[in-house]
């Protein structure tokens, strides 16, 4: 269908739209109106992705001469795939209506492990080795040293690509990853540096997070993106922790004994360059008096990581002279891993600042903070001159580079936590230094400010007031998107206690009651008698769910739950989960059932649907909170309440909330899907813990499912499975309307905040 949204002309590829999604494009263009940056929460499976794409792409036809691009960012590569499907439907359907004007082209960008089609390389088992063996093949010294030597080997992939490089482009159109394989293998081309030197000419790239929030690799991916972009963060609740993670790092003793191999290893190859090839050590020297920013355009293939944390106008300064000299400034490394060496012997836990930590290095080993901030880039530039390809060796000493740049850059917002041991396991002695950043607004900020518009939208933003406060930033529009019904097709109950009205929840004090136990697995054994085809459950950590289905087993529970359904278990070994999900979903579809036991932040509950009959009940057993006495934690609410003032009571129930929001949510993926959330913990029933869920789960929570037992609740789900099992209407004829035609959006009056008016 095809409307008007005041001077834009939205090209939507469905015949019906739900009225959120028309609201959601309204406020979504307010933003985009104003150049400005918007907060928007939409319910899960009403279409999200699809509002989103349909609105900006038409925007961009709508005004070319802004030449807007959209840089969409996503989780995981799944998602990424996902997107581009959506996307590649909408662009058929506006080729369709518009012809050549609406010719666009949109990449998925992801890792050499993703793209690559050299056998040789991608055969590799980690990200990092692939990315080592690409450079071993691709690195400029190695082509040249290949021009004299056919016997070098070199990517043919690659060597076709540069070949033709001022003519390689790829025609409009929309590639997911596998397209731009296939056209590389076509082409002869390398899938990976084709997508890299398209992402600048794209109308639409679509990339994971990383890429523009990580320093590291924003630097060299997203350096070139014009202002005039509107980026948007799909899934974006957990944002704040995927910033804090791009800035934090941790230090073994393995990390600190890696670090001092690579020196070992890199102090050979200088001696061996200062036989052959003294020159190359010169010049670089020279050319590192003049800045780092000297360094000119390297070569695609040579570009590594950039820099964790400089602006430019600290590159163009010259390096310090006591770490030009190759030699010198692996000296200065060598003090300083035996400085963090000492430093891991401490006997008790030790916190403090980035300020007084610099100053210690340098009253312990005279290293000072300016030497620290140019340590990352010193390094850089000193394995290009090495002529390193075998990146992956030389993580470590990355990773102790990367610790002091950040100690050297930042004076606030970072603590250096020391624990000599894991609090869960005291008797195994694990020391470990983690530079621990607590400002999620220190890597999201550079974002803000370069781009003109940015949006952060997910199915659980609630309470969406808290984001701006966490990001710091100021949006010119956030708003939650209620769900349209044509039927209650969710149903959720707050479970306070069992049969025999002892309450339940996993609060410390109760979690290993026996009782709590029982009556978990007796609301289990129940529902799994009467609900059908597939019901899932999370619990608030590993290790809970490991002791109660040991306490399940051994009392017999657990076998008479296995009379009614098959029980799947997520691990933490990826493969084990996935085989288990595969087969979970094997027991729903034959019409045997299944129970699948999952944690509330494991990786099953971010990424994978149980829509349909994959999913008919989804159990939320306790209230899961964070550890709450892990140091790292306990510096971030000490600091969230010095600068933000945002109390630690109000955080911790935030993020709880966000996330049993979050496992809830993965049950209903459409409109046409139904089912059932039961949140077991008596805390669930105090307003300001159930106050936090979003929007359109809280409109579907009744009063009467507020404090219930589980034969109370036995109850209420065998009603609401007998009402799901009649036919309805789906498009709503009866009262208010769900699914709005071209002719219904025509009638609509928009009232002024966005609300239908019929």
């Amino acid at each position: 269908m095809k409307f008007q949204i005041e001077d834009v002309v939205v090209y939507f590829p469905y015949d019906n739209i739900y009225p959120e999604q028309y609201q959601y494009m309204l406020e979504l263009k307010r933003a985009l109106d104003a150049k400005g940056h918007c907060l928007l929460e939409m319910p899960t499976g009403t279409g999200k992705t699809i509002a989103l794409l349909s609105l900006i792409t038409s925007y961009q036809l709508s005004k070319p001469a802004d030449k807007i691009k959209l840089l969409y960012c996503t989780r995981t590569v799944h998602e990424m795939e996902k997107t581009l499907a959506e996307l590649k439907l909408l662009y058929n359907y506006q080729l369709k209506n518009c012809g050549d004007r609406a010719k666009m082209l949109a990449i998925g960008l992801s890792s050499r492990k993703n793209l690559c089609v050299n056998p040789d390389v991608v055969s590799a088992e980690n990200r990092d080795s692939v990315d080592a063996a690409c450079r071993k093949l691709t690195a400029s010294w190695v082509r040249s040293l290949a021009a004299e030597n056919p016997n070098i080997p070199t990517c043919p992939f690659f060597e076709n690509y540069e070949r033709t490089s001022a003519d390689t482009s790829l025609p409009s159109g929309v590639y997911t990853l596998q397209d731009l394989k296939v056209f590389g293998k076509e082409k002869g081309w390398c899938p990976y540096f084709l997508a890299r030197h398209m992402v600048q000419r794209a109308d639409v790239v679509v990339y994971s997070y990383q890429y523009l929030l990580d320093p590291k690799v924003a630097g060299i991916i997203s350096k070139e993106m014009q202002r005039e972009s509107v980026v948007v963060f799909d899934e974006a609740h957990n944002i704040d922790n995927v910033c804090i993670e791009a800035l934090s790092v941790s230090v073994r003793r393995q990390t600190l004994e890696g670090a001092t191999r690579n020196l070992n290893r890199m102090s050979q190859e200088i001696d061996r360059l200062k036989a052959t090839d003294a020159g190359r050590l010169r010049a670089e020297y020279n050319r590192l008096v003049d800045g780092l920013a000297q360094r000119g355009n390297l070569p695609i293939s040579d570009a590594w990581l950039a820099n964790p944390s400089l602006p430019d106008d600290i590159l163009k300064e010259a390096v310090p002279g006591n770490i030009r000299r190759a030699e010198h400034f692996l000296s200065v490394l060598r003090r300083l891993v035996q400085y963090l060496k000492g430093r891991l012997q401490a006997e008790n836990v030790e916190k403090e600042g980035p300020v007084s930590f610099v100053a210690s290095i340098n009253a312990h080993v005279g290293i000072d903070q300016k030497m620290l901030r140019f340590c990352y880039d010193r390094l850089h530039s000193l394995m290009l001159t090495l002529e390193i390809t075998d990146t992956d060796d030389f993580l470590h000493i990355q990773t102790i580079c990367d610790l002091a740049t950040l100690v050297g850059t930042y004076t606030r917002g970072f603590s250096i936590i020391i624990e000599p041991f894991d609090e869960r396991m005291p008797d195994i002695p694990d020391p470990v230094l983690q530079l621990s950043c607590h400002d999620a607004s220190i890597a999201i900020k550079p974002v803000f400010e370069r781009f003109q518009s940015v949006v952060i939208t997910s199915g659980t933003l609630s309470p969406i007031d808290l984001y701006p406060r966490l990001l710091n930033f100021n949006p010119v529009c956030s708003r939650s998107f209620k769900m349209s019904l044509t039927r209650d097709c969710i149903c959720p109950m707050v479970l306070t206690r069992g049969s025999d009205q002892l309450p339940v929840s996993t609060k410390y004090d109760l979690r290993s009651d026996p009782g709590v136990e029982k009556n978990y697995g007796k609301l289990l054994l129940e529902m799994a008698s009467i609900v059908p085809d597939g019901i899932v459950c999370f619990f608030v950590s590993y290790s809970y769910m490991d002791g109660i289905v040991n306490s399940w087993h051994n009392s017999g529970l657990l076998k008479d739950i296995m009379q009614h359904k098959l029980v799947f278990i997520e691990t933490q070994d990826v493969v084990e989960t996935t085989l288990a999900l595969d087969n979970y979903r094997r027991a729903c579809d034959c019409g045997r059932g299944a129970i699948f036991f999952s944690v509330a932040r494991g990786k099953v509950a971010e990424g994978i649907d149980f829509d349909r009959h994959y999913g008919r009940l989804v159990i939320m057993f306790g209230v899961p909170f964070q550890y709450t006495l892990s140091r790292i934690l306990l510096a971030r609410l000490e600091y969230l309440r010095e600068t933000f003032q945002i109390k630690e009571g109000d955080f911790l129930t935030f993020d709880a909330l966000r996330q049993a929001a979050q496992c809830v949510g993965r049950v209903i993926r459409s409109k046409a899907d139904y089912g059932m959330m039961i949140f077991a913990d008596k805390r669930y029933s105090r307003h300001d813990k159930r106050s936090k869920l979003p929007g359109w789960i809280l409109s579907h929570l009744r009063d009467a499912h507020l404090n219930l037992s589980t034969d109370m609740s036995i109850h209420i789900a065998k009603e609401f499975l007998r009402k799901m099992a009649q036919p309805y209407d789906k498009s709503g004829a009866l009262g208010k309307k769900t699914l709005l035609s071209q002719e219904d959006l025509e009638k609509m009056v928009t009232g002024p905040d966005g609300e239908m008016l019929g």
